[in-house]
């Protein structure tokens, strides 16, 4: 059942799901309310019947794989969730990869990496790298995925994998965030009408993150690194979205740098929008599923 697209800002706005992302005392309320009582981040009890799942770690840190129950798989895909670095994977989550697992016949590995305030940007990027490494030797291909801060995550590593030699990688980001100096022009313009994320809160959210690192470093800020010998990417963005300019910015970055890239753009729609279960969510959903087949 899909549910209208016009009921999400102001659900968002009910449930204050926004707070922890505009205001800085929303901020470090929420970092310190992560601290004190982590959220479970398991797969949902009932699981869509043409896939499996185990879980492995990687020292502390779960990994679980979903693969497609026959059939066997084409090759993998590493999926960094979202959650603005202090919310873990949720259901909507889940419920996509099993989609690309079940439907683009990938095995899909998923890192539940450590949150603020204890995870920081080079520990995420050297957790994908290893996985991505050791992926490697099991399958012909590694493609990656994330979305709103695990987009972040993926396109970082990407890069990073691109600097030791391993070029060319696919990579879907879903609503990423690209630049956590969080000071592109046009994000005053997107603001008011963003029912999600703000600037304050994510600003606080966006220098923890960034552990001993400037904000300005690609394992951080993606839009900062050199887009060129990349793989084909698909960006998907709505333009109620405050990281929305920057996905502008990505687009005709590695255009230039001679990516192809390939854009999911809805106008009207919230941060984040291919994970919701609306009609237009489900055919972005359809797209990031063949984007990852083979």
């Amino acid at each position: 059942m899909y549910l209208p697209e016009a009921i999400f800002p102001a659900l968002l706005r009910l449930t204050h799901a926004n707070r922890p992302f505009r205001t800085v005392q929303g901020a470090h309320d929420a970092i310190r309310e992560r601290a004190l009582r982590p959220a479970a981040y398991g797969p949902p009890a009932r699981v869509r019947s043409d896939v499996s799942i185990t879980v492995d770690r990687d020292g502390a840190t779960p990994v679980y794989t979903v693969s497609p129950r026959s059939g066997g798989s084409s090759g993998h895909v590493i999926y960094a969730h979202g959650g603005g670095w202090i919310n873990t994977i949720r259901s909507q989550h889940w419920a996509l990869i099993f989609q690309i697992a079940a439907e683009a016949r990938v095995t899909v590995t998923v890192p539940i990496w450590r949150l603020l305030p204890y995870g920081d940007a080079q520990e995420a990027n050297a957790l994908m790298l290893r996985l991505h490494t050791a992926l490697r030797r099991s399958g012909p291909f590694v493609h990656l995925a994330g979305d709103s801060a695990g987009g972040q995550i993926a396109l970082s590593a990407a890069l990073a994998l691109r600097d030791a030699g391993i070029a060319g990688i696919r990579t879907v980001l879903i609503a990423p965030a690209l630049d956590l100096t969080i000071s592109n022009p046009r994000i005053p313009d997107v603001l008011p009408s963003d029912p999600w994320l703000g600037v304050d809160g994510c600003r606080v959210l966006a220098e923890k993150w960034a552990g001993d690192l400037p904000l300005t470093d690609p394992v951080v800020s993606p839009l900062f690194g050199d887009l060129h010998d990349l793989g084909p990417l698909l960006i998907a963005s709505g333009t109620r979205d405050i990281l929305n300019p920057d996905a502008h910015l990505l687009v005709d970055k590695a255009r230039a740098a001679g990516v192809e890239v390939t854009v999911l753009e809805r106008a009207g729609a919230v941060h984040d929008f291919p994970l919701l279960p609306t009609r237009v969510g489900a055919a972005a959903r359809s797209r990031i599923v063949a984007a990852l087949r083979g």
